[in-house]
């Protein structure tokens, strides 16, 4: 938890130009979550099933359904939401880092939704403690995915933020944090009450079940004391940052995995949320 950091400096192009393709599948991360996110969607030909031309949300924000269609006076009615506003971002530590990152960070999947696009104008770059969605059976969901992201980045809270996510999971103390795997597999949650989870079934008949949390790298016992000289974990301001695997292996922190310190995209090449394997 730390204030918030001036906005001097910021501009959309602070996290890259538009939208990109992170995971070298051929289509960047804009039709990527639209595929994701959509149901009954349809391609555009000649894009091999990459520019999404129309499909049906169950928007999470207002819980309503809305009908996409592409096209100059229709697209904007589902827009791409930055889970954690990318103007929140700058201010709470992405300022500090490289630009490759923040253009990692503003493409991750876990960051970003398919939502109603008025209400996404309407959020601007509001916190859970300026912003909410209208539809409340949505909140908890909204909230955890927000505390996923800024774990995952090692981004901060405002005092305020922190008490206004903590008001939000006092209702739904079960709500599980989603996981960078999910964001990438499942559908957008459109929220049905505490302890939705944004992990879809494994199968029509298969219940929902919250993604398993890999354990912590095991402690050196205690007969084994560490090598002298064995460095330990860098930081910068209080949130640590390794600058290779090498460095995380030095530490003795290897493997990492998504939503643990250090944990960063720029590690994890094969994006399956475990870093440094």
């Amino acid at each position: 938890m730390k204030g918030r950091a001036p906005k001097t400096g910021y501009s959309r192009d602070q996290f890259g130009d538009g939208w990109v393709d992170v995971d070298h599948n051929g289509c960047d991360s804009r039709n990527d979550v639209l595929a994701r996110d959509l149901t009954g969607e349809t391609f555009k030909p000649g894009t091999r099933d990459c520019v999404v031309a129309a499909g049906t949300l169950a928007d999470p924000y207002s819980g309503t359904t809305i009908a996409f269609t592409r096209g100059e006076d229709t697209s904007s009615a589902v827009q791409i939401d930055h889970v954690v506003a990318l103007s929140d971002a700058w201010q709470k530590g992405a300022q500090q880092w490289e630009v490759a990152k923040r253009v990692a960070f503003a493409n991750d999947g876990l960051e970003l939704l398919a939502v109603d696009g008025p209400l996404n104008g309407q959020k601007g770059d509001g916190d859970a403690a300026t912003w909410l969605p209208p539809n409340r059976a949505y909140r908890c969901t909204y909230v955890a995915r927000q505390v996923a992201v800024k774990a995952t980045w090692g981004l901060w809270v405002t005092a305020a933020e922190r008490d206004a996510i903590a008001g939000v999971l006092n209702s739904c103390p079960n709500e599980p944090v989603p996981t960078e795997a999910a964001s990438r597999t499942g559908t957008a949650a459109t929220g049905g009450g505490g302890g939705a989870s944004t992990t879809p079934p494994a199968s029509p008949a298969a219940p929902p079940a919250a993604p398993p949390v890999a354990p912590p790298p095991a402690p050196l016992p205690a007969s084994e004391p560490p090598t002298v000289g064995e460095p330990s974990a860098p930081t910068q301001d209080g949130v640590v940052v390794y600058a290779n695997c090498a460095a995380v292996r030095a530490a003795g922190a290897a493997p990492l995995h998504a939503g643990q310190p250090g944990y960063s995209r720029k590690l994890d090449r094969d994006g399956d949320g475990i870093a440094c394997e």
